[in-house]
């Protein structure tokens, strides 16, 4: 069962995460947000994903911790984007598993992905990150306004017991 926002928020603490590093790839803790109830958003850590070595920007990655209705169906607890000329190196799928036992410190026992049926690449990095598909949902207008008013008619939603 779903915990409402407003439990989470009264029992929330930030962790800090320890260093989130593959080798060649490092997440930068750049801010802490706390849930906002009335817009359905959960406490979350957002993170740049920078080039070990050079520091190079290569796109940023949010980790969502909790669960509600709206985030199990339209929103998912991660969310990234890499930016164009430093996609194909797998930089989001490894962030995914980089945030793994962040989520973990966080009694978190799944995690989600939600993502358009038509991102392919936004499908692949979810597999790529260990996550399997669990069903595709129509996406109605009153469930997720921004969306839809993107065009967006289903969300596939992708599952990781942790």
């Amino acid at each position: 069962m779903a915990t409402s926002s407003t439990d989470q928020e009264a029992s929330f603490a930030f962790h800090n995460p320890a260093p989130l590093t593959d080798g060649d790839l490092t997440l930068v803790l750049i801010d802490r947000m706390p849930g906002n109830p009335t817009r359905n958003w959960l406490p979350s850590y957002h993170f740049a994903m920078r080039h070990a070595d050079t520091g190079e920007h290569l796109g940023h990655i949010d980790l969502r911790i909790g669960m509600t209705p709206h985030l199990l169906r339209y929103g998912g607890n991660i969310g990234y984007e890499v930016l164009e000329k430093h996609q194909g190196h797998r930089y989001a799928a490894r962030s995914c598993r980089l945030l793994l036992p962040l989520a973990r410190d966080h009694g978190m026992a799944e995690l989600w992905i939600t993502c358009d049926v038509d991102n392919i690449a936004s499908r692949r990095t979810a597999e790529l990150a260990g996550f399997a598909l669990v069903d595709v949902l129509p996406l109605r207008e009153e469930d997720h306004p921004d969306a839809y008013a993107e065009g967006r008619r289903f969300t596939c939603r992708y599952r990781l017991l942790l």
